[in-house]
């Protein structure tokens, strides 16, 4: 697997790939959550291998090798959405080809990019559809802003801290300590503007509300939750219940990141869906 930038609407995109591996009968992208990078993906992609298998990692603007704009409206889901596009196509790919697995703020992404009707199918791994309560989602802006206040003020070290303590990763504990030294050096790895802009641009407290329109989501979708991850996997039943091609999976002893924490039983999940739609 090799690094690439791919230029598209104005920014560099970086972008993880196996340039060899063009012509393959199916192509699954992968999309980060937020601190994370295509870097943190780079372990478990030995168990997605496969010969008939193209894997493609993204950054999202602000992380990884992705550009930082300055503007946080450039890191909308809407632009999101189109700059993904953008890479598939300029990578060869075309609608109906790509499966994509997103986790944490990448399956929010996924789940507003499988609308463009450009995807053949995708994978949410604790993910969520945003939030319908108005009152909610403007909580939740003012909180994230907090945040993005308190990576450019204090830097991205401390405001690491403060996010690893956080009761969603507890169960990252459980890592061993050379697994959670490395996931810490990639989250230090990004820069700030770009982390404080994401939260601005894509936080949850600015993203759509999509509840309303996941019955109308006609395409193959995995949910996946972790057994200890309370808040994800109520999440992912009611998404569930909602999608019409959903098939939910709750992977036990894994939280949030259950691609961290079970990452053979999460690779299982996903080569069983992906050869599946074969």
């Amino acid at each position: 697997m090799e690094k690439q930038r791919i230029e598209v609407n104005g920014v560099q995109i970086g972008v993880l790939l196996d340039s060899e591996s063009q012509g393959c009968q199916q192509t699954l992208v992968l999309l980060h959550g937020f601190t994370g990078s295509a870097e943190g993906w780079r372990d478990l992609l030995p168990l997605l291998e496969r010969p008939e298998r193209r894997l493609i990692a993204l950054d999202m603007l602000g992380h990884g090798h992705s550009d930082a704009p300055e503007d946080p409206r450039r890191y909308s889901i809407e632009h999101c959405q189109a700059d993904i596009l953008a890479v598939l196509e300029a990578l060869g790919i075309g609608p109906g080809e790509a499966i994509m697995l997103g986790y944490s703020m990448g399956g929010r992404i996924a789940l507003y990019t499988a609308f463009s009707g450009f995807l053949r199918a995708i994978i949410l791994e604790s993910a969520s559809p945003g939030l319908a309560d108005p009152t909610e989602r403007e909580q939740r802006r003012l909180n994230d802003e907090a945040l993005a206040e308190l990576i450019e003020n204090e830097g991205i070290e401390t405001f690491i801290d403060f996010w690893e303590k956080l009761p969603l990763f507890a169960s990252q504990r459980s890592l061993s300590p050379e697994a959670r030294a490395a996931l810490r050096a990639q989250r230090l790895n990004n820069r700030a503007s770009g982390l404080a802009n994401s939260l601005r641009g894509v936080g949850t407290g600015v993203q759509p509300a999509l509840q309303e329109r996941l019955p109308a989501l006609d395409l193959p979708a995995l949910l996946l939750a972790g057994e200890l991850d309370d808040k994800f996997r109520q999440i992912a039943r009611q998404m569930a219940e909602r999608i019409p091609q959903a098939y939910l999976q709750i992977v036990p002893g894994a939280g949030h990141a259950i691609h961290l924490e079970q990452p053979a039983l999460f690779a299982e999940q996903v080569n069983t869906f992906c050869c599946e739609l074969s």
